[in-house]
Formats: structure tokens, C-alpha cells, sequence
């Protein structure tokens, strides 16, 4: 079962279009189907899962290709985020990219989220960045080859 997203404040950052069930997942290290609900305050997300209810920042979910792209405001709101974490996007953004290559449905697609991540790779480590090369490269070559 599919988490609800309920929207609770008529006022959301711009941040909040990149919010899906995935990206949450992930940061929480829980299934998908473990969450209940997301719930889409002014200036947090409130996830409740089982098991676990927790607050999540809306700087913490990754750009996705569904939305209006990244614009300097949204990394602004990252790169203050990511102080704590010496400047970078948490490890758990490699394994959403990862994951999308994995889901796209053309090489077309991978190539666009491929893009994305080229557009954010200031907020991503070199290992990170070597780990999704080799992500895409392996995709790639899935396509081409079967």
C-alpha cells in the first residue's frame, strides 16, 4: 500500500515538489509500504510509519525529473542543510539515483537523470559521484546489450 501525502498548510517550500514516497523510504531506511502517511507541513514533513513517527526537512529529499528543475533557491536550502555534513547531500541520495537508472524505462530517461545529477554534483563526494558513473555506465550497457 502507497503512503497518503496529506497537505496540511496551504503555504509549502519550493523544495516540496521533489517529496516522494521513494526518497523517503530510502532516507529512513524502511519499505514503502511501512509508511502510512506524509504529511506536508509549511516547513517540515511529518512521516508516520510503522513503528516510527519523525520529521523529515524538505532539504533532505533529492531533485527528481517529474518536477520544474533545481533553481539556485532550492541549492541554496541544500547547501545550508548540508553544513552539518561537511557541505555534501546524504549518502542515501546515490542509492535514489541509482534506483532511478535502475527504473528508467528508456535509455532516453537514464540519460536525463543522468543530467540531473550532473546539474546537482556540487552537493555529492567524488566516491559518490564514481559510484553513480558506474551506476549509469552499468544501466547503459544493460540497455544496449539486452
Amino acid at each position: 500500500m502507497l503512503p497518503k501525502f496529506i497537505y496540511e498548510s496551504e503555504v509549502l517550500p519550493e523544495l516540496s515538489r521533489f517529496v516522494t514516497a521513494d526518497a523517503i523510504a530510502l532516507h529512513l531506511k524502511v519499505k514503502i509500504e511501512q509508511i502510512r502517511e506524509i504529511r506536508f507541513w509549511r516547513y517540515v514533513l511529518l512521516v508516520v510509519a510503522e513503528g516510527l513517527t519523525t520529521f523529515v526537512s524538505y532539504a533532505d529529499i533529492p531533485p527528481i525529473l517529474e518536477v520544474a528543475p533545481p533553481k539556485g533557491k532550492d541549492m541554496v536550502a541544500w547547501r545550508k542543510r548540508w553544513k552539518q555534513n561537511g557541505h555534501k547531500a546524504p549518502e542515501f541520495w546515490v542509492g535514489f539515483y541509482a534506483l532511478m537508472f535502475r527504473r528508467s524505462r528508456t535509455i532516453e530517461e537514464m540519460y536525463r537523470w543522468k543530467g540531473l545529477v550532473t546539474a546537482i554534483k556540487f552537493g555529492l563526494s567524488n566516491t559518490c559521484l564514481q559510484r553513480l558513473a558506474s551506476f549509469y555506465a552499468a544501466e547503459k550497457y544493460a540497455f544496449a546489450h539486452f
